[in-house]
């Protein structure tokens, strides 16, 4: 095993398949996972996981927490995408997506928890990478302002829906029936 050198930005699949520890690649950039996240980022993702698990159970959709590889490719077997990351959840509603190794193509809902060493990534690369793979709803949860927004694929690109407060209700715009009370999840943060 080994870990990628910077100064190359063409990695693929294949190399990333060969790293020692946590990565993402976007574009052939390796992005390391490291340090670990947060309490509050952990605690965020469990109770979001724990009220999409419950929603989206009912749809046959599976709800995925990371680390869990999603690679933006059309197969397993194209080892030349240049781009996996391990969203903090991911919703897959077209089971055929899922194989031991991951999801193979967009999941229909990502939601990105963010912290301080990942903030940029998530709002700029992570969004651009989303939109060009036409995931079709993401959320950015800040637990440091209390927010999610919520963008949602719409004629070709992400359209901002709504920033969510604490004290909001949170609905889908994939899923108008998702509705998740933000202060239940944001409750134990102070």
């Amino acid at each position: 095993m080994t870990t990628p050198e910077f100064s190359n930005h063409n990695y693929t699949y294949e190399d990333y398949l060969k790293w020692d520890g946590q990565w993402e690649l976007i574009d052939g950039v390796p992005y390391s996972m490291a340090p670990s996240p947060s309490f509050a980022h952990q605690y965020m993702v469990g109770e979001l996981y724990a009220a999409l698990r419950d929603y989206f159970q009912q749809q046959r959709c599976v709800v995925v927490m990371a680390p869990f590889d999603v690679i933006f490719a059309s197969s397993l077997d194209d080892k030349s995408a240049k781009n996996v990351v391990q969203p903090d959840i991911s919703v897959i509603c077209n089971r055929e997506k899922i194989t031991e190794k991951g999801c193979v193509g967009a999941p229909d809902l990502i939601v990105e928890v963010l912290s301080p060493s990942t903030a940029l990534k998530d709002r700029n690369e992570k969004y651009k990478l989303y939109q060009r793979f036409e995931v079709k709803e993401y959320w950015m949860v800040d637990p440091l302002h209390r927010t999610v927004e919520v963008y949602g694929w719409h004629n070709g690109a992400y359209e901002k829906r709504e920033v969510f407060g604490e004290r909001d209700v949170l609905v889908s715009f994939l899923y108008p029936d998702l509705k998740v009370c933000l202060h239940d999840v944001f409750q134990r943060l102070s």
